[in-house]
């Protein structure tokens, strides 16, 4: 340690004192964890689990640990040098942090946390005071309390500082799993909204309560597992409806405020894992923009290449059915002669005729005929708009009188104005016209 000169302590925690420190080789500022106990043996040194995790843990969100060191049965931890924590961060704002700031700084604890839980360890003592910042970039520290995922029960239930605790750890759950990471996630994503704590708890009973007075008292539909956990049989749960949280944090939007409840469910099965935190549209705000639904470039690369179908059922013609009924259904083909005269439609469009009491052009009604019978799935795409409305005359029989335009094997031609008035024909409009 004559390598070091110490400059200021900068924190005193539960197990040591952090130092600033300057080395004198390098010239580099580093911080100097010391530890508060005493230590005999340097294999029991390095089984600690903090220098366990942090030795497999290398990632830019998460705290880097050069060295670790013993001297007279001290044992030194020498960290990467950050300039502050979050807790500092907050304590110095006169005004809060914008939105864009606070989904910054809450990407990059996701990230490490992403990280941590994919390697097999889970932090269990989030809090702003274990988040380090320097020029933006955040970084989680304080491994003390680290507990790999795949270790075995019972788990102790003093964890994190109890404003961050989860309730299952409240209720003395004797398993858990990273998500109480996520719920002192959520509390603190909200924490960086208003400036203050979510649930400032002063004692563990009391800290509860503050959780009911935000989520509502929970019962088995909320959280049936809670419910069964050993202090929740001698603890009477006040009675309280839950609140909105719009009404708590009124400066966060919509997704804001849907992933703070995600992350604060009470039922720890509910919330989510840090890698699908970071797929909340909160992290998308601002920043996704739909494909428009007439992009023609994306079509005609992207559709499929069928010819187009057109299915036409006829009702009424010759019984005495006093209605008719006409369903027209066309998906036009992305043959180049096509696309020239139909409009691309990536979502169906219902266009409706009210009937023939008050037509705005005058009535008739449009059948379409094929002359060469052949089955609508091999008609070959026509080189006109009209052309393209394709029928099997099979499918109905239509009276008789009409004629096929010429030049085409397909043809189109009104009804004539006596027919619609006929007692088959008259009542009834055309209810629905369907474009695929």
């Amino acid at each position: 340690m004559d390598r070091y000169k110490v400059i200021r302590e900068i924190g005193d925690g539960t197990c040591g004192n952090v130092f600033r420190a300057f080395n004198i080789e390098t010239n580099e500022i580093v911080a100097v964890k010391k530890m508060k106990r005493k230590f005999y043996h340097w294999e029991e040194c390095i089984s600690l689990r903090e220098v366990k995790a942090l030795q497999k843990l290398n990632h830019p969100n998460i705290v880097e640990l050069k060295e670790v060191t013993m001297e007279n049965h001290q044992l030194f931890f020498i960290f990467e040098h950050m300039d502050c924590n979050l807790y500092d961060l907050i304590r110095d704002r006169c005004v809060p942090f914008s939105e864009e700031e606070i989904r910054k700084l809450m990407l990059q604890i996701l990230q490490g946390l992403v990280y941590m839980h994919n390697n097999g360890y889970f932090h269990r003592d989030l809090k702003p005071e274990n988040l380090l910042v320097t020029n933006g970039v955040v970084k989680i520290a304080d491994f003390g309390l680290a507990r790999e995922v795949c270790s075995s029960p019972p788990y102790t239930d003093y964890v994190s500082t109890r404003w961050y605790r989860a309730p299952e750890v409240l209720l003395q759950a004797s398993a858990y799993t990273p998500s109480i990471d996520m719920w002192a996630v959520g509390a603190i994503l909200a924490e960086l909204f208003t400036l203050s704590p979510l649930f400032p708890g002063e004692t563990e009973t009391d800290q509860l309560y503050k959780i009911c007075t935000v989520l509502g008292t929970p019962d088995h539909s909320v959280w049936p597992e809670g419910m069964n956990l050993p202090r929740s049989s001698s603890f009477q749960f006040f009675q309280i409806p839950p609140r909105n949280l719009w009404e708590i944090i009124p400066n966060a939007s919509l997704e804001a405020i849907d992933l703070i409840k995600q992350l604060c469910s009470w039922d720890p099965q509910r919330r989510p894992t840090a890698e699908q935190a970071l797929h909340h549209p909160f992290f998308n705000v601002g920043k996704w923009a739909p494909r428009s639904l007439h992009d023609i470039s994306y079509s005609r690369t992207n559709e499929s290449r069928a010819s187009p179908r057109l299915e036409l059922d006829l009702w009424g013609f010759g019984t005495e059915s006093d209605g008719l009924d006409l369903t027209l259904s066309l998906k036009p083909s992305s043959v180049s002669g096509l696309n020239k005269h139909v409009p691309e439609h990536r979502e169906e469009e219902n266009l409706l005729y009210s009937g023939f009491a008050n037509p705005p052009v005058q009535p008739g009604l449009w059948p379409l005929m094929s002359s060469s019978h052949r089955p609508v799935g091999d008609v070959q795409a026509m080189p006109s708009w009209e052309q393209a409305y394709i029928a099997d005359s099979q499918q109905a029989a239509l009276p008789a009188g009409g004629g096929f335009s010429s030049g085409s094997p397909f043809g189109l031609f009104p009804l004539q104005p006596n027919l619609m008035e006929s007692r088959s024909l008259a009542p009834a409009p055309i209810r629905q016209v369907n474009f695929f």
